[in-house]
């Protein structure tokens, strides 16, 4: 009898545990939706269509406290709550590389921050997503994403590149258009977003897990 009874205890407790889940992921992919909606542009480092906002930053909270799995979902819900709101201008494919992006980066950093909990595999894990974010950046921008805008806004890709080059004089093609321009920008997001992080992490993770160690 107190066999069925644990059994029972332990299905109880594993199923509140999963609403738990459900019930943050739903939540930080809100916020995350929220915080996108806050973009501002860097004159400085990109032409004005790339804006920055620190979307991730409850993305990869999530991910830190539940798990790679939780950010992956984490992410879709920001994604699909976008889309539903604000709807999409490049049929979807912006939105599907946002959506790829944000995985490169907090797939990295939370599989290297699970094999040991500590704030030097933060660190590392956050540095790992930032430069996988920006490779993957670079390579879906000059040869997928700037082309998709390009057909849906009816503008030639040299365009991109002029307006690369107004900004860096060495920009003449979408690959240096890539490397100068989407590069530093997702470096700069990354780094941003990590030093964010690092700063939230630990008092959110009290709310997400009830860690009060």
């Amino acid at each position: 009898m107190s066999e069925q009874v644990l059994r029972k205890s332990g299905a109880v407790q594993k199923n509140r545990s999963k609403v738990r889940t459900i019930a943050q992921v739903a939540m930080l992919g809100a916020v995350a939706t929220v915080l996108m909606l806050f973009e501002f542009p860097l004159p400085f480092l990109a032409p004005p269509f790339y804006e920055l906002d620190f979307s991730e930053v409850p993305v990869l909270i999530g991910a830190f406290a539940m798990g790679p799995v939780a950010g992956i979902a984490i992410e879709a819900v920001k994604i699909l709550l976008n889309f539903v709101f604000n709807g999409t201008i490049t049929a979807g494919v912006g939105e599907i590389a946002n959506f790829l992006f944000g995985c490169a980066f907090v797939l990295p950093a939370s599989l290297i921050y699970r094999k040991k909990k500590t704030r030097k595999h933060a660190v590392l894990g956050m540095a790992a997503g930032t430069i996988t974010m920006t490779i993957a950046a670079c390579i879906i921008n000059a040869w997928v994403l700037l082309p998709a805008y390009g057909i849906a806004f009816g503008m030639p890709v040299e365009a991109f590149v002029e307006m690369g080059t107004a900004i860096h004089g060495a920009i003449n093609s979408l690959f240096r258009f890539a490397l100068l321009v989407v590069g530093p920008f997702n470096l700069l997001k990354g780094t941003l977003v990590s030093g964010i992080v690092l700063l939230l992490y630990k008092r959110i993770r009290v709310i997400l897990r009830g860690d009060y160690s």
